[in-house]
């Protein structure tokens, strides 16, 4: 079936129960209704926006591992995500590339220290590596990006990872799953629950194009609504208390003379302890990203005034080179769902996912990134 909104409405309102439910759209969500579907189970899935127009659609356009979670001793993370990038390239082949990314360093122990840990990076990879880590030397950094040698960096690591278009995945899971049987509908809001006997049994749901409400059976409701969970899980419990702790995260985007080579940049280290990266994309250049937590769950987030200059700073600062405010050329934000944890720093918390249940029977899936989706779902 073809992902035709008038004719998926049709059908929603047609089906009598649905073996399973899903509310949200993004790449979790899509990612539950392809494999629904595929198994066989009459799925439906509703949107209150469009699909991916929240943080699935805001990433880095990165599939890849984690490097940095090395350095936070995560390697069963690393692991997964390595296989899962590898999944992703067999499975999606026209939407991810195999990219080339430098770290660039300054001092010999340096050197050392993040050579140990791509090496590390391309053994968990095991045989799902995409090309040896490699030292590329002062002449040639010298060669192809004059500016780090001015800024006195000695060499750099190439390791290979992932880039690709989340817009265009999530549209491609939207599609595919449509053609396993899944009804999708955008712009449909869930705006509470149907319960039998205290247990979740559907949803009320409106259109928001027209104002009309409807009802949807379900055997299973599964709430992936990435950072707005909590919010679906207040629905169903007023007395919930809140399991995500958002955290905000901008890119800035430059034209492509930034940033000459062909490769990506990772600076390895921020004034707050993250990594930041320089990705060629679509003809411009992505820098980012921040990592700020936030109190409000904004439908369209946008760039605090710090936020940016932080980003252009250290762009400056890495690339040699004196970024104005007028460089820029455009500047997204997006929310990361990430699971409540002790540490007090957001960059820190956990890129894992959970996936559990409420005393009424509504699954939640909480947490994980792109990369993972699948695994996830």
């Amino acid at each position: 079936m073809k992902l035709h909104r008038p004719t998926m409405m049709k059908h929603l309102r047609q089906e009598e129960e649905w073996d399973v439910c899903i509310i949200g759209g993004g790449a979790t969500g899509l990612g539950i209704a392809l494999e629904a579907a595929a198994s066989g189970l009459r799925t439906a899935l509703i949107e209150g926006r469009d699909f991916a127009s929240g943080s699935s659609s805001r990433s880095t356009k990165l599939v890849h591992g984690g490097v940095r979670y090395l350095e936070q001793g995560k390697m069963s993370l690393v692991s997964e995500a390595l296989k899962e990038r590898d999944r992703l390239m067999t499975n999606a082949a026209g939407h991810v590339d195999d990219f080339g990314f430098l770290i660039p360093v300054k001092r010999q122990w340096a050197r050392f220290y993040y050579g140990i840990g791509l090496r590390l990076y391309d053994l968990l990879a095991g045989s799902h590596r995409w090309g040896r880590t490699e030292w590329v030397g002062k002449r040639e950094i010298t060669n192809r990006l004059p500016h780090l040698a001015e800024l006195g960096f000695i060499g750099a690591w190439r390791y290979r990872d992932g880039r690709f278009n989340d817009a265009e995945l999530a549209l491609g899971l939207a599609k595919t799953a449509a053609q396993h049987g899944a009804i999708l509908a955008n712009h449909c809001r869930a705006e509470g629950f149907i319960k039998e006997k205290g247990l979740v049994a559907g949803v009320h749901v409106q259109d928001v194009l027209t104002g009309e409400k409807f009802q949807l059976s379900a055997k299973v409701v599964v709430n992936a609504c990435g950072p707005y969970s909590d919010a679906i899980c207040r629905m169903d419990d007023p007395e919930h208390e809140d399991e995500l702790r958002p955290s905000q995260g901008i890119h800035l985007v430059f034209d492509a003379e930034i940033l000459k080579g062909g490769d990506a940049l990772l600076i390895p280290k921020t004034d707050d302890g993250r990594v930041l990266f320089a990705v060629p994309w679509l003809g411009k250049v992505l820098v980012g990203t921040t990592d700020t937590p936030v109190d409000r769950i904004d439908m369209e987030p946008l760039a605090m005034e710090e936020e940016v200059a932080f980003v252009l700073d250290h762009a400056n600062r890495f690339l040699g080179l004196q970024l104005k405010r007028e460089d820029i050329r455009s500047v997204f934000a997006g929310l990361r769902p990430l699971i409540q944890g002790r540490r007090e720093n957001t960059a820190k918390l956990s890129r894992s996912h959970e996936v559990g249940a409420s005393p009424s029977g509504l699954v939640n899936v909480r947490g994980g990134k792109w990369t993972t989706y699948r695994k996830m779902a």
